[in-house]
């Protein structure tokens, strides 16, 4: 595998991953028009986006059994193939259960890249922290663009040229993609797919403790990043005391902090320690949520606001030190399935933050919610220590 191929197939799995994510993200600013539109609540349409975010989490394990059945370029043109055709068949809804059954569909869709194309990228490069860091990259990329843009294009265009956005990034990527990445061998084409829903091995993976302790860093930081994603913007607005438009502004800086440093990160793993760049993470998620718990509480402003957002943008960068440690636990012939199945489980129990923290709010106040992240930042953090130590043998 020559070093041209490798990083083209590293940029184009960054863009494919972009292009799923540009899809639901684009979905989220143009509710108001949504629900005007079909007459209904928010709650009908957040019930549509929670099943398509469940829908995405639960892909990520049949996706890798699929990758290992039929090959990681196929699976991956699939996805970026039906987030094409979901977003279409969303923006042309006749009714509101339509519209949630196309939207669960693209998060079903979407999900079948992320596993996949990990596995993938991981027989292309030795410095897979750096690979997986720019990869997932792709996603805060698309979290810096796609809402304005949806909310810009649904302003002048109404919401459902708003999702067409999706389609609009999706067909030159499936394009690209198909034109530019070989073939890829099926690691387990005959297999029996029941074989790979058998229980037991399941289990037995999940219960592995180095995988078990993994799993669990991995939901902390899934709960924090869903929370974060969700709720952040209001939180500055409602609980810090800024506008709208400074929000939203320093939500697109968190997301731009987020994408950048997930590279680096990346691998910084690569050269420090998996273990050792986490705790860098978690420990700047723990500075940076009590900063803006200080702010909402004592109506500091932007002083401690900013540095505040910047931290938090570093410490969501978890991601690309954690999926490494769990590539490099998992044997080459189990990493498309393994690495999918870990992926579904803390990114379900993860997917819990949002509900957790909105309740907080409702009852506590955003300081206090935000206190629970920060909270959450420790306890990993404590946890990632503590076995450091045990390795040490203290």
């Amino acid at each position: 595998m020559n070093w041209r191929y490798a990083h083209t197939a590293l940029g184009l799995c960054t863009l494919a991953f972009t292009a799923t994510m540009v899809a639901r993200l684009a979905i989220s600013p143009l509710v108001p028009e949504i629900t005007a539109a079909f007459e209904v609540t928010n709650a009908t349409v957040g019930l549509a986006l929670s099943g398509m975010w469940l829908a995405y989490a639960l892909s990520q394990f049949p996706s890798g059994i699929l990758g290992d059945r039929y090959g990681e370029r196929t699976v991956i043109l699939v996805a970026v193939g039906s987030t094409a055709v979901a977003s279409l068949l969303i923006a042309a809804s006749p009714s509101i259960l339509a519209f949630v059954l196309f939207t669960v569909v693209l998060g079903a869709g979407a999900g079948l890249h992320y596993s996949v194309a990990t596995t993938f990228l991981t027989r292309q490069f030795d410095d897979i922290g750096r690979a997986i860091g720019v990869h997932v990259a792709g996603g805060p990329i698309a979290g810096l663009a796609a809402p304005p843009a949806a909310a810009l294009v649904g302003a002048r265009h109404g919401w459902r040229a708003g999702v067409l956005l999706g389609v609009a990034v999706a067909v030159p990527v499936f394009a690209l993609f198909a034109w530019r990445i070989r073939p890829t061998e099926p690691r387990r084409p005959d297999q029996p797919m029941r074989e790979r829903f058998a229980v037991g091995p399941l289990v037995e993976l999940l219960s592995r403790p180095s995988i078990l302790y993994t799993t669990g860093l991995a939901t902390l930081g899934a709960f924090t990043w869903q929370a974060t994603a969700s709720f952040l913007p209001t939180f500055l607005e409602v609980g810090g005391g800024l506008s709208g438009a400074l929000s939203a502004l320093l939500f697109s800086l968190y997301f731009l902090v987020h994408g950048g440093s997930q590279p680096l990160t990346g691998s910084l793993s690569d050269r420090i320690g998996r273990d050792e760049t986490v705790i860098l993470t978690m420990a700047s998620g723990v500075v940076g949520y009590a900063l803006l718990v200080v702010a909402a509480r004592e109506g500091s402003g932007l002083a401690p606001i900013v540095p505040g957002v910047l931290l938090v943008g570093l410490a969501m960068s978890w991601g690309a030190p954690l999926q490494s440690r769990f590539m490099d636990l998992l044997s080459d012939a189990e990493r498309g399935a393994g690495f999918g199945l870990v992926r579904t489980v803390y990114m379900v129990f993860g997917a819990s933050g949002s509900v957790v923290v909105g309740a907080v709010s409702d009852v506590a106040g955003w300081a206090v919610a935000f206190g629970l992240l920060a909270a959450v930042m420790t306890l990993a953090l404590v946890t990632l220590l503590a076995n450091r130590l045990l390795e040490l043998g203290y």
